[in-house]
């Protein structure tokens, strides 16, 4: 169960620009991106979903390290749970990208293996350590999720209904995994609070870079031009 499991995630996240058809369903159709003309706007756009699609890619990595060490154990039907909605959130962000043209962030190979170790490594220490882990990266990833609807709604809420319809419902399927996390002893692992500063540090760290990655994929393209042209 638990190596076909994994092999659908692989396959998904090996994919990132698939059309609809996608390898877990998502309950719910949206729209979600306006069309525009605005290039500020849709490079806005781009850049959200660039980040959001890289996040749940990470966490489903994350879930798929904890599930290698602990698929054996009592703790596995809980991450078996979380991993689920986190399959069904990077399908619906690999559907998006497709139908919209967006290319995901160049980083996904080393998301791969961090968010892998990362996931195995916090549940060799156990169910609190994976559970910590938990604590740590979905409140990283609902505060990001909080930014980016505070950005739109300022922007323009009618404009953006379906795009915060779907980022509260991911917000709030994190925050859950979170207080999961919490309900189950994630608290009570030695060093905690150090280990949760680490992962979130990470956390921040691999938003900063997935967002503006693109930027250095079009320095990198403009020098060659210029290379060129000389």
């Amino acid at each position: 169960m638990l190596r076909g499991s994994q092999q659908t995630i692989l396959l998904t996240a090996g994919q990132p620009c698939i059309n609809s058809i996608s390898a877990v369903p998502f309950v719910r159709g949206y729209s979600v991106l306006p069309p525009t003309n605005d290039e500020e706007e849709k490079s806005m756009l781009h850049r959200m979903m660039r980040v959001d699609h890289a996040g749940e890619y990470g966490a489903n990595r994350i879930y798929a390290g904890q599930m290698a060490v602990l698929g054996c154990t009592q703790t596995r039907p809980l991450i078996q749970e979380m991993w689920d909605q986190e399959k069904k959130h990077l399908s619906k962000f690999n559907e998006i990208l497709g139908d919209n043209r967006v290319r995901p962030t160049l980083l996904l190979p080393l998301w791969n293996i961090a968010g892998f170790a990362l996931g195995a490594g916090s549940a060799l220490l156990g169910k609190e350590g994976a559970m910590a882990c938990t604590v740590a990266v979905e409140e990283s990833i609902s505060e990001h999720y909080n930014s980016q609807i505070r950005t739109l709604m300022e922007k323009d809420p009618e404009k953006y209904t379906e795009l915060l319809q779907m980022i509260k419902e991911f917000r709030d399927d994190e925050m859950e995994h979170h207080d999961t996390g919490l309900e189950h002893d994630a608290e009570s692992v030695p060093g905690y609070q150090l280990m949760k500063a680490i992962i979130q540090t990470g956390c921040k760290a691999a938003i900063y870079v997935s967002e503006r990655d693109v930027c250095v994929c079009t320095d990198h393209l403009e020098h060659k031009r210029a290379v060129f042209a000389f």
